[in-house]
């Protein structure tokens, strides 16, 4: 019997990390997600992370920890800094206050480092160049960049095990996303992808993140299943 190649996936337990780990399941990979908490405001997100794991038939689900809260400037980990609610934010081209320092560099080199461990040279992550932030660590070029700096710097890869970082989200919009997970039985009422989610989970509504997920959701012409908090007064 032939063992399934492993991967790690980066689990967030938002929508795009879970239709990332059902992609990668769908195409033969056993499975190990990885969240990381890293000093974000909307932990209820990591919470979800797990509900998705299991749903998803993860092989392993591992929390690592790394404090770029403390560092600040951005307003997913400084409560000092609010999280946008204008509208007029999605898809400027300005680089926005929720744009988290060199968090995708942290979060796929913890990923490389576990990957390295269990034998696996493959990484799945959920970034998107197309329904985003504009962040410069979701781009084709950081991702392919990435990849030739872990095949130069890890023993497997000098060894002769290349390591390949799978972007598959990546030129997708976020109907095309929701319409693949929800064609691999992804359940989107188990993750949380608000910026500023209540401890339930609950989005607020308003921040970017909820409304390129209710714009996907409405172009994809599927319920949207997010659970939101009540109206403010």
């Amino acid at each position: 019997m032939n063992t399934p190649p492993r991967a790690v996936v980066l689990l967030s337990g938002g929508l795009d990390s879970a239709t990332c780990l059902a992609i990668a399941r769908d195409q033969g990979f056993e499975t190990y997600a990885l969240s990381v908490a890293y000093g974000q405001r909307h932990a209820a997100e990591l919470t979800a992370s797990k509900r998705v794991a299991d749903a998803l038939g993860a092989k392993e689900h591992r929390l690592a920890r790394v404090n770029l809260g403390q560092f600040g400037g951005s307003a997913l980990t400084d409560p000092a800094i609010a999280v946008p609610e204008d509208e007029g934010a999605v898809g400027e081209s300005a680089i926005p206050v929720t744009y988290v320092p060199a968090r995708n560099t942290v979060m796929l080199s913890i990923a490389l480092a576990w990957a390295e461990v269990l034998g696996a040279s493959d990484i799945f992550v959920g970034v998107n160049a197309v329904d985003y932030s504009g962040y410069p660590d979701c781009r084709p070029e950081f991702i392919a960049a990435f990849e030739a700096m872990a095949n130069l710097a890890t023993r497997a890869a000098v060894e002769g095990a290349r390591l390949r970082i799978h972007a598959p989200l990546i030129a997708l919009s976020k109907a095309d996303i929701i319409r693949r997970g929800s064609a691999l039985g992804v359940d989107y009422g188990l993750t949380v992808t608000c910026y500023q989610a209540d401890d339930a989970g609950r989005a607020c509504g308003r921040c970017e993140a909820c409304r390129l997920r209710a714009a996907g959701f409405t172009a994809a012409a599927i319920d949207d299943p997010t659970p939101y908090q009540p109206p403010l007064a």
